[in-house]
């Protein structure tokens, strides 16, 4: 097997493995939603877990699918349209990408660790704080 038929064939095995993750992960979004929905029969809570994993689950299909159009590269003829239209590709795909963490997480990713850090600190804080002052209080 020649290289170019080898790289064609990881790349479609790249693309198959993208629409799979997606198709299973939609499947096991649901569940999770269902789930979710079941044992506390909260509707929001519900909803934002289906809405969140369903994204993590888009996220990770497009990610492999990027991975297919990189590996693409590899075999493509180095013609400018062609090298353009991957280029459209990759880059609506790495934008759709950063939206969609940017609607689950609600900050951009660069600046997650600002939002976090202060927010994990302060929850730290008051639990430990919370849970001296009523261990403290209780007879």
């Amino acid at each position: 097997m020649d290289t170019v038929k080898f790289f064609e064939w990881v790349t479609e095995l790249f693309e198959v493995l993208g629409v799979v993750a997606m198709v299973f992960g939609f499947v096991f979004a649901f569940g999770i939603a269902g789930r979710s929905w079941f044992r506390t029969r909260n509707g929001g809570a519900a909803f934002k877990t289906l809405r969140e994993t369903l994204g993590a689950v888009i996220l990770l299909g497009l990610e492999i699918l990027v991975a297919a159009d990189l590996v693409k590269t590899v075999t493509s003829s180095p013609s400018l349209t062609d090298a353009a239209v991957l280029g459209m590709i990759v880059l609506i795909r790495t934008v759709l990408s950063l939206s969609i963490q940017i609607e689950i997480d609600g900050v951009l990713p660069w600046r997650k660790a600002l939002v976090s850090s202060p927010q994990l600190l302060v929850r730290a804080a008051r639990g430990s704080g919370g849970d001296a002052t009523s261990d403290a209080s209780q007879p």
